[in-house]
């Protein structure tokens, strides 16, 4: 049986890679052919096809349309994030697609002890709370739940949430310019009501983002957290690697982990495995 296990994974992999082909020559909404002509084409059962398509329809480059087929998944809204100078903080383009919003929640509340404390503001101070569902080119994309004193927005209504970039505004119409922010972004997945919002089946593969922002005076002005699709929010970062001594990082520490990278494969490093204490192994 332990024999069995590894031809198992083996023709999932090159299930998974067909597919893969398939889909990167079609265009959005196009048909890939039925399980029965794919099982005949491969060589692999209904139950190894269907696990393959599963991990595809979950990363959303595959739809599933009952009674009809499966088809290639729409294009993913791509977020670039790159490095805006050399040891400096990301920059961020904006997203691809039309952006608008839903306000489903507009409200001024006291700040509260956990609110106060990232905002640096008095509990008792007031907080204008949003929630709205973003929509891409009409298609709902993400929940987002903004948290801002009511003191640098006087005046701000939820139709001012429904269009436009809200920095934007925050600098036009507020007179804040935003500076800088700090943000943290991890998997998650879909309760009941976010899967309703959003248009996708309960528990299904999310990103949430946390991000603090800070204006020109290092003031924070917003506190955000916020629940995209995993299925079409796609995050590209650029990134650049230091020219030093082969086993030293930009600060000029031994060793060091980048995400994704192996350790021994980064440029300049060639065989070589991390030497810090517990090294770091590389995917399996």
């Amino acid at each position: 049986m332990s024999g069995e296990r590894p031809r198992g994974a083996v023709k999932r992999t090159r299930v998974r890679d067909h597919l893969r082909d398939l889909v990167e020559a079609r265009s959005p909404g196009e048909p890939i052919p039925s399980e029965r002509v794919l099982c005949e084409e491969l060589g692999v059962s209904r139950p190894t096809l269907r696990a393959a398509v599963d991990e595809l329809v979950a990363t959303g480059l595959l739809v599933r349309e009952h009674g009809r087929g499966m088809f290639v998944a729409p294009e993913k809204v791509v977020q670039e994030m790159a490095m805006a100078s050399e040891g400096s903080a990301f920059s961020v383009p904006r997203a691809a697609g039309s952006w608008a919003g839903r306000v489903l929640e507009f409200e001024t509340v006291p700040a509260g002890a956990r609110l106060g404390r990232r905002l640096r503001i008095s509990p008792a101070a007031k907080l204008t709370r949003i929630a709205r569902l973003r929509l891409v080119d009409g298609e709902p994309m993400a929940i987002e739940h903004l948290h801002v004193p009511a003191a640098l927005v006087p005046g701000l209504q939820p139709a001012d949430m429904e269009s436009g970039d809200f920095y934007d505004l925050l600098r036009e119409r507020h007179g804040v310019r935003v500076r800088e922010a700090v943000q943290s972004i991890e998997p998650t997945v879909t309760n009941e009501s976010e899967s309703r919002l959003l248009g996708v089946p309960v528990l299904s593969p999310a990103l949430l983002f946390e991000r603090l922002t800070s204006d020109a005076g290092g003031r924070p002005v917003e506190y955000v957290h916020s629940v995209y699709r995993g299925d079409r929010y796609r995050i590209v970062s650029r990134i650049a690697f230091d020219d030093g001594p082969s086993g030293t990082t930009a600060e000029g520490r031994s060793g060091g982990h980048h995400p994704g990278i192996p350790p021994g494969d980064l440029p300049g490093r060639p065989g070589g495995r991390s030497t810090t204490t517990g090294d770091v192994q590389p995917p399996a």
